[in-house]
């Protein structure tokens, strides 16, 4: 996209927790689940796994938990701190980094096991850099190494075009809180559809109520369109995963390097 991402994420750090009902939980049933997809395609490990757009940590610290080894980057400086931070509490050991996934360049270490990028962080890159972000993921995998992608559903999305989300409440009177999101469809001519999210998150604390407003651009990335840039990267047995199938929130796309 157009719109750097870093400074959303960036903007989002301190916050992005808050989306959750409870991120603690999140991250050990996300960690479950993914967990049980990595076990079963490449065994009970422990695996060496780059999380290569961790943001605050979801799935490293989760995968970390379940003893794998990680290494996690994002492109958001301000995440990976808070992503440090939130590992060293919790007594883990996960090497961070500053990294574009379309280079991945200052990840020195290769022949992962896997690498993951979920929490729909693929849909910020325009085809070129989706093109390329292919490439670098099969760069630092072994062979026979896995990917393990995750995105929102955009081949229906793009057909209903929803105009916002359903918002979340949280937390006990006092302390509660509100997400939602709206999202500004691009015009339905344009050869590259997507969207501007617009997500606040409304807190109630003993001082009252506060808003916070962030923004952010993705584009409508089919499923079509990612197979086929993983496929010129040239992984195989390229196969996709409902939610139904893997009791995960978003669709996931699972692809092997010969």
């Amino acid at each position: 996209m157009a719109e750097d991402p870093s400074a959303f994420y960036d903007e989002l750090a301190d916050y992005y927790h808050l989306i959750f009902e409870d991120w603690d939980r999140s991250i050990a049933r996300q960690a479950t689940i993914l967990g049980g997809l990595l076990s079963r395609q490449l065994g009970a490990g422990p695996l060496n796994v780059l999380d290569c757009a961790c943001g605050i940590g979801t799935q490293a610290i989760g995968l970390a938990q379940l003893g794998h080894h990680v290494v996690a980057s994002d492109l958001s400086a301000a995440a990976v701190r808070r992503a440090e931070k939130e590992a060293w509490q919790r007594g883990l050991s996960i090497q961070f980094f500053v990294s574009d996934m379309t280079q991945l360049k200052e990840i020195e270490q290769s022949g992962f096991d896997a690498v993951v990028t979920l929490d729909n962080a693929l849909p910020h890159l325009d085809p070129s850099q989706l093109k390329q972000a292919a490439a670098a993921i099969a760069r630092k995998l072994r062979p026979n190494g896995l990917f393990i992608g995750g995105i929102r559903d955009y081949d229906a999305l793009i057909v209903e075009r929803p105009a916002s989300l359903p918002p979340a409440f949280c937390g006990e009177p006092g302390s509660r809180r509100i997400v939602h999101q709206i999202w500004d469809w691009a015009d339905t001519t344009s050869p590259d559809p997507g969207y501007r999210v617009h997500l606040y998150i409304t807190i109630e604390s003993a001082q009252g109520w506060r808003a916070l407003h962030f923004v952010s651009e993705y584009r409508c990335l089919l499923r079509s369109e990612l197979s086929a840039a993983l496929e010129a990267a040239g992984f195989t047995e390229i196969r996709w995963f409902t939610p139904d199938e893997t009791r995960s929130y978003q669709p996931f796309v699972l692809a092997r390097l010969p």
